[in-house]
């Protein structure tokens, strides 16, 4: 079992998710699992490097591939959904075209090495790989019992398409959640875009995206959201109440991020959580795992 990760944090769980932040570096810390911040990382380009220079987020995300494996890693561990796909596709690119490797090579000031051999994981994954639900299950001390969850995977967790899930109709976090002691929802939107990307430019059509995925999953029975990307908690958590009066009813949803709840059933303070930074009170959910 693997044990000893490069983490690569990315922008946002420094700053609007930190307790994303918080609780993986938490929970990889109570399970065992060693995570090392890549010193001197880069942004990986987000989602919009491409409008500057077509292969910017290719440059970009390598770049921190490179100084992970200079300083000794062979697996990055990237929680932020956007960072995720960004530095997977690049390894992927980079793994089937060694030119790719050539040219960040020779723009880098540094003398650090692309290779294409390091491997991108999202926490979640890890966790089902390297950890194993069987054995996570046997850590459980307070085990979720009674909770309707619904997972929310997004549109880039499951991208681009890799061993780990399906894109279409993924499992791994509702299979988590099991795990946890919990019931997971099933329901039609655990994969549609929340719209977290436009909600500037277009926080109309944001909010329906929003509203659309909540209403269909507590229409199926969910008490609670659980979920792997700092844009879409911004979406569901943040944009939860403009949601509510867009469709002048009550949704009442608190928005987990997926090693939050990992940390609860753990036996986790919930103070150490970050839990105290959502927007949409989680109280009541943490008062019935905890007691």
């Amino acid at each position: 079992m693997a044990n000893r990760y490069a983490y690569y944090p990315g922008c946002s769980l420094g700053s609007t998710a930190k307790e994303y932040d918080i609780s993986v570096r938490a929970v990889f810390a109570h399970l065992g699992l060693e995570l090392h911040e890549i010193e001197d990382w880069n942004c990986c380009g987000a989602t919009h490097s491409a409008i500057y220079k077509e292969d910017a987020r290719f440059l970009l995300s390598l770049r921190n591939l490179a100084l992970a494996e200079a300083q000794g890693f062979d697996t990055v561990i990237a929680p932020c959904s956007a960072c995720y796909k960004n530095l997977r596709r690049a390894a992927k690119l980079a793994d089937a075209n060694k030119d790719i490797c050539a040219r960040v090579n020779a723009e880098m000031a540094e003398q650090y090495s692309c290779s294409g051999r390091v491997i991108v994981l999202h926490p979640l994954y890890a966790i089902i790989r390297d950890f194993g639900l069987e054995a996570l299950q046997k850590r459980v001390v307070r085990p979720l019992r009674g909770l309707k969850i619904a997972a929310y995977y997004g549109c880039m967790l499951t991208r681009p398409l890799d061993e780990f899930d399906s894109a279409e109709r993924p499992t791994g976090l509702d299979r988590l959640i099991a795990a946890l002691g919990a019931e997971p929802v099933d329901y039609d939107y655990k994969a549609k875009c929340c719209g977290g990307a436009l909600a500037l430019s277009h926080t109309g059509s944001t909010v329906r995206m929003t509203a659309n995925i909540l209403t269909t999953a507590k229409g199926r029975g969910a008490e609670a959201v659980t979920l792997a990307c700092p844009m879409c908690h911004m979406a569901l958590d943040m944009y939860q109440g403009k949601a509510e009066r867009a469709i002048d009813q009550p949704l009442h949803l608190p928005v987990f991020f997926f090693t939050q709840l990992m940390g609860l059933a753990l036996g986790l303070e919930p103070a150490s959580l970050g839990l105290a930074r959502h927007m949409v009170p989680t109280g009541d959910i943490v008062a019935r795992i905890v007691g």
